[in-house]
């Protein structure tokens, strides 16, 4: 008798097959040296983007522009804490989410696809794409076989496999291969974990080939590989790097997975921009060698909302990513074709045999002029519960993944002198009987701040935490937001503790209102700044925020992601989708500004 999970995927298929996504069956499969499509050697050129990064209705234009390049697949990253959206429940259909639709899109327009599903990913993404509630458990081992990881794991890649089962190659799909983790070699060297993912797919009717990426050297593809997955490298740039895959398996293809036409940047450095001639020199290895590659990224998207994630080199290092998410890549943020993806196209056209198709219509862009913006209402306006801890805990403890919270305490005892924080994650404004005293920022370990004398016998002390992305590569990725274990002044530790969430997502945003009845501190900081502007008609365009200072902005209800003028970034994308004809509204919350100033709207990123 057939199951509910075998007759699902049997309706499924036939539905693809009825509605013509799907003309003939195909083959996929790992020869010794060769990627095989129907049992010929196939050369995948992949151009990688991410469904959670790009609106929903652009998902078609930025395949397009992807073939249109001349590459014959799509590789795509899934997102766990994307599709979590709470501990248990699991959304693949509201917004960027149906990345089923996403697949189809894929076929639809003559691509292959090459899923990247995690559990982990990393790709500057909040937390590598693990869900947050993770942390809640105070010695939680991730990537590894601690049960508490497994079981979660063992729930997404069941809900996940129910999406992208039924698209697979061996189901009349265009999904020819799946990626177990991600370079694991730079993180663990569990063998029974790797494994046990692997088999965990194929629990869940995952039967097309396997593949994993790692950095091209012994000792990271001997602990991130698996016997049979084929091998990717990241990235795979010349001939020493493909022999040292082969050394490791001589029996299955070697590509490079992660091809870099780009790179990514953080807040406070310039933007990253890699040479183009070193790029054409590897890209022309592969071509006239015929290996197979994926470019990492081909379009990058944005970091919409808080999804942004960070680096760190050591445990009093933090390098949070841009809202942005360009990357330098040939497809720009907006999709436009740049320079470097008319020299790829090119350069693909004179080693492929298949018709390589004209480049879709860019999106229209629009100017906004200068809204004024006026300030509004502080983070005081909010009448709120506080919660109760004998000492500071961190925003994951009280189910809360970013934005800010404030926490207070009475001083007793010592009363000023220096105050330092244990550990604060990210950004803190310290304030003493209402006055703002000073910042204290994560990056560099200094998390001092000298608290003056005051005549107030029990002084208030408030700090202001704001959780920015969470930490999504190497050996610090257990990074809980807020404050993350104490406070002293003078050494003595600050007992009893009221905190405030304050979590400003959209929901926040959209259900909580201030108490406008309160007046606004003309010198404080930490306020929220409202304005308008009519359009007749829209388009994209980016918001230029180099008259404010650090914060986050809303059009529409819409969270376009975090601002700060140490750049390089200055201008926020907002997709057409989320502007209409007549009335929008803006809301710019920022940290330190006080003085009201303007925003406009342009039509490209700028390089400032």
């Amino acid at each position: 008798m057939m199951n509910r999970k075998t007759l699902f995927l049997f309706v499924v298929s036939f539905f693809f097959f009825s509605a013509g996504f799907a003309q003939q069956r195909h083959t996929f499969s790992l020869g010794t040296d060769d990627f095989l499509l129907d049992g010929k050697p196939f050369q995948i050129i992949s151009g990688e983007v991410h469904p959670a990064r790009i609106p929903r209705e652009y998902w078609r234009h930025r395949v397009q522009m992807v073939k249109a390049m001349g590459c014959n697949t799509v590789s795509a990253y899934m997102f766990w804490n994307h599709h979590e959206v709470s501990p248990g429940i699991f959304d693949f259909k509201t917004g960027n989410r149906d990345i089923a639709e996403f697949i189809r899109i894929c076929q639809e327009e003559g691509m292959w696809v090459i899923i990247r599903p995690g559990p982990y990913v990393c790709a500057e993404w909040d937390f590598g794409g693990l869900p947050t509630y993770l942390l809640k458990i105070p010695d939680i081992k991730v990537r590894g076989m601690d049960a508490r990881y497994m079981e979660p794991v063992r729930h997404y890649v069941a809900n996940m496999a129910e999406q992208i089962a039924p698209l697979q190659i061996t189901n009349g799909g265009p999904l020819l291969m799946i990626q177990v983790e991600n370079e694991y070699g730079s993180y663990g060297n569990d063998k029974e974990y790797l494994l046990t993912l692997r088999d965990m797919w194929v629990r869940n009717d995952i039967n097309v080939p396997f593949f994993t990426g790692d950095g091209p050297t012994a000792y990271m593809l001997d602990a991130g590989t698996i016997p049979g997955a084929a091998i990717g490298l990241d990235s795979g740039s010349n001939e020493r790097d493909f022999e040292q895959g082969k050394k490791q398996n001589p029996n299955v293809p070697v590509f490079s997975s992660e091809t870099y036409p780009g790179w990514l940047t953080h807040w406070g450095e310039k933007w990253a921009k890699p040479d183009t001639n070193s790029l054409k020199k590897e890209i022309e290895f592969l071509l006239k060698n015929k290996k197979s590659f994926n470019f990492y990224v081909i379009h990058g998207g944005t970091n919409f909302g808080f999804t942004a994630g960070a680096n760190a080199s050591s445990p009093v290092s933090y390098q949070p990513d841009l809202t942005s998410y360009d990357y330098d890549a040939p497809i720009d943020e907006q999709g436009r074709a740049t320079p470097k993806y008319h020299m790829l196209r090119n350069l693909i056209k004179q080693y492929v045999s298949y018709k390589v198709p004209e480049i879709p219509a860019p999106i229209p862009v629009i100017t906004i002029p200068a809204i004024q913006m006026k300030k509004a209402w502080n983070l005081w306006n909010y009448s709120l519960p506080s919660i109760n801890t004998v000492q500071p805990q961190p925003f994951e403890n009280f189910d809360q993944n970013q934005g800010l919270a404030i926490y207070k305490t009475k001083l007793i005892g010592h009363k000023s002198g220096r105050l330092k924080i244990w550990e604060p994650h990210d950004y803190a404004l310290v304030f003493l009987n209402g006055q703002f005293i000073d910042t204290v920022y994560r990056d560099g370990g200094r998390w001092e701040v000298t608290l003056p004398k005051t005549d107030v016998d029990t002084p208030l002390l408030e700090i202001v935490v704001e959780g920015m992305g969470h930490i999504n590569f190497a050996q610090f990725m257990i990074d809980r937001k807020g404050i993350t274990d104490r406070v002293t002044l003078n050494g003595m530790t600050l007992m009893n503790w009221e905190t405030t969430l304050l979590p400003l997502d959209e929901e926040f945003m959209r259900t909580q209102k201030p108490d406008m009845n309160e007046k606004v501190a003309a010198d404080k900081p930490c306020n929220f700044f409202t304005g308008s502007f009519n359009l007749t008609e829209v388009g994209d365009t980016y918001f230029d925020m180099s008259k404010f200072t650090k914060g986050v902005v809303y059009v529409n209800g819409h969270n376009l992601g975090r601002f700060w003028n140490i750049g390089p970034q200055q201008r926020l994308y907002c997709p057409a989708s989320w502007l209409k004809k007549g009335k929008n509204e803006i809301i710019a919350f920022d940290l330190h500004q006080m003085q009201e100033a303007t925003i406009e709207g342009v039509t490209d990123l700028g390089d400032d």
